[in-house]
């Protein structure tokens, strides 16, 4: 089967869920592609949307295309049709000559036309400034992001020919076409990306988690440990955008991995609570979740589960130093550049199996599988 182009209207949609923050999957999803064909689009355009065109005010519109080729086939003159459409009498005469002709012209052929040559694409400023281009460069190789290199030349010139705003920077670094500045330039921004991504919230999970409850208003017994039932989770992240789910019991650092597709919210949710269903009623209490939005929808895990979700603060991972230490271990198993998804469950299961009985110093050498047991007993 052969590829299709996009339409324009596919086009469209794929930049509304860019702007929007949804994945490429379910941007393809909403399209009938693939995230390949997604990406595509994506890549040819550094990320960045284009800007939406706007036909000038004196230029002519298809309705006057149509009423011009109506015109002609009734033997109209280039005069009569400019004084019906209150256009010069040039204006007629080069539109009909450039498309065609009086026996061949046809209103959309025409505004299709017209519509293409009116692309006229301007040089970007670092394109016409080489001096400013080559000062740039330099900085943006110092490893200076494009907002320091345009603050610093505000600071420094006082012409404003050598000036320039981040975003100008960041367009041509990912709009290759722009050819001012090299695409190996873009390994020294802090995230080497292919194209730039959305800053905002996004509708599917990215950016601020909704309703979300602080690690403050956790309870005091979740912190000394010294009553079972409360869990911390993360993901451990592979290569391909793979991961795997990681919960650790804070009183016994009993140790539960989960295999996930995708880092989707809706699939991590899923996964996660057919993980809680399989413990004892009540051994899950609460549960200590990273900023990470891949628990975006977690009152939907709490209505499924009963479990009640607290996240860190920002950029706190010591706030749930259980999940951090058993994360490292399991470093030793699945080491950084490892595909996750090529690992089953139940390599997962013989993994936490291996942890859950190593003696733990923390526990007095005693295991968490035996601690774990212990607590069953204990309730059960």
């Amino acid at each position: 089967m052969r590829w299709k182009l996009l339409t324009s209207e596919e086009t469209a949609a794929v930049w509304a869920g860019w702007r929007a923050g949804a994945s490429l999957r379910a941007i393809g999803r909403t399209i009938g592609r693939s995230p390949g064909t997604v990406y595509e689009v994506l890549r040819r355009a550094g990320g960045l949307p284009p800007r939406p065109r706007h036909r000038a005010a004196r230029a002519l519109t298809l309705s006057e295309r149509e009423e011009i080729a109506l015109g002609l086939a009734a033997g109209a003159s280039v005069r009569m049709l400019s004084r019906r459409l209150g256009r010069a009498p040039s204006t007629i005469s080069r539109e009909v000559r450039r498309h065609g002709g009086r026996g061949t012209y046809r209103a959309s052929r025409a505004d299709a036309a017209a519509w293409q040559a009116a692309r006229r694409p301007q040089a970007c400023r670092l394109a016409q400034q080489p001096r400013l281009r080559a000062l740039v460069a330099r900085r943006l190789a110092q490893c200076w992001s494009p907002e320091q290199i345009a603050g610093w030349l505000r600071q420094t010139y006082a012409d404003p020919a050598m000036r320039v705003s981040h975003e100008t920077i960041y367009r041509t670094l990912f709009v290759q076409s722009r050819g001012a500045l090299r695409a190996a330039l873009r390994a020294h921004l802090r995230r080497g990306a292919a194209f730039r991504r959305p800053r905002h919230p996004s509708a599917d999970g990215r950016g601020q988690i909704v309703d979300a409850v602080s690690i403050r208003a956790r309870p005091a017994e979740v912190a000394d440990r010294a009553v079972p039932g409360h869990w911390e989770g993360d993901l451990l992240a592979g290569t391909v955008r793979s991961c795997i789910g990681t919960l650790v019991e804070r009183h016994s650092r009993y140790v539960l991995l989960v295999k996930l597709p995708t880092k989707e919210t809706d699939t991590v949710v899923q996964a996660l609570a057919r993980t809680v269903r399989t413990l004892p009623r009540g051994l899950m209490r609460t549960l200590t979740w990273d900023r990470g939005t891949e628990l975006a929808a977690h009152a939907r895990f709490t209505v499924a589960t009963d479990v009640q979700v607290y996240f860190c603060d920002p950029q706190s991972p010591w706030q749930r130093g259980s999940n951090e230490n058993t994360n490292g271990l399991l470093r030793q198993y699945f080491p950084r550049g490892m595909d996750l998804s090529q690992v089953s469950q139940a390599q997962l299961n013989a993994v936490a199996r291996e942890l859950n009985t190593r003696p733990r110093k923390t526990l007095g050498y005693r295991t968490p599988a035996s601690v774990l047991a212990s607590i069953v007993a204990t309730t059960g």
